[in-house]
């Protein structure tokens, strides 16, 4: 069974993001880039899935600018196969992706497509459920336990009332949480080994796919400041406030 695993470039999860002056977007100018953690979660699970003999090939995907042939890398050093990139200069928004990856789907015929569940830099939460959808694949999104059994995936997931347990046909589309895995230390012999596996470029037009955005980002802006806070010398102006000044009550 082949498993495919999109990942995606995104600024480090230990870097202050800094919006642009302008107002257009975040500066990401000599700023420290890396996998998602979401999606190098993913990555881990589809290794551990080869390891146990339930997956044959495991290939990490990404779109994107040419740099993200160094978070492929980093993919293939933690486990996977093999690398396609789909090298596009134009601001990826998550349908596109969800285009393009349908799109490799049907050219690679893979058993499981595994994925974070979102990206750390928009927080969409969109494109494995919008890829099950264009491919017409069941889906078991936020997953903290999966199983391969012969044709079929028993997937654990995270609700708000606790846990569900899915059963789905292969192939499918699986997300995942935080509480999956956690993801190996990458040692330098396996860094060195990955500059040596196959990794695939090709473009959008290629795959027949219009990665024209549909969405406009009109501002970004940095979250409000928070005011300092105050002492009440009791209870009744504690209301007072909160009704008056605040308006919660």
């Amino acid at each position: 069974m082949k498993v495919i695993v999109p990942v995606k470039r995104v600024v480090d999860y230990n870097v202050k993001v800094r919006v642009k002056s302008d107002g257009t977007g975040v500066d990401i100018a000599n700023v420290k880039m890396s996998m998602n953690p979401f999606d190098e979660i993913a990555v881990e699970e589809a290794v551990r899935l080869k390891e146990k003999g339930a997956a044959t090939e495991v290939i990490a995907v990404s779109c994107g600018v040419a740099q993200c042939q160094e978070t492929l890398r980093t993919a293939m050093a933690i486990g996977a196969d093999r690398a396609i990139l789909v090298e596009t200069d134009v601001e990826l928004q998550p349908l596109a992706v969800a285009k393009l990856l349908k799109a490799l789907v049907d050219k690679e015929q893979p058993g499981l497509v595994i994925l974070g569940k979102q990206a750390i830099d928009d927080d969409a939460n969109q494109t494995g459920q919008m890829l099950a959808a264009l491919a017409d694949l069941p889906q078991a999104t936020f997953a903290s336990k999966v199983e391969i059994a012969g044709d079929k995936a028993k997937v654990t997931r995270e609700i708000d009332g606790g846990l569900e347990t899915l059963e789905v046909n292969l192939p499918a589309v699986v997300t995942t949480d935080l509480r999956l895995n956690e993801p190996r230390y990458v040692t330098l012999p396996n860094i060195m080994k990955a500059k040596k596996k196959p990794l695939e470029t090709v473009k959008p037009a290629d795959l027949g796919v219009d990665v024209a955005p549909r969405l406009k980002t009109l501002k970004v802006a940095e979250p409000a400041k928070r005011g300092a806070g105050v002492k009440v010398p009791d209870v009744a102006a504690l209301v007072d406030k909160l009704k008056n000044e605040a308006k919660v009550i």
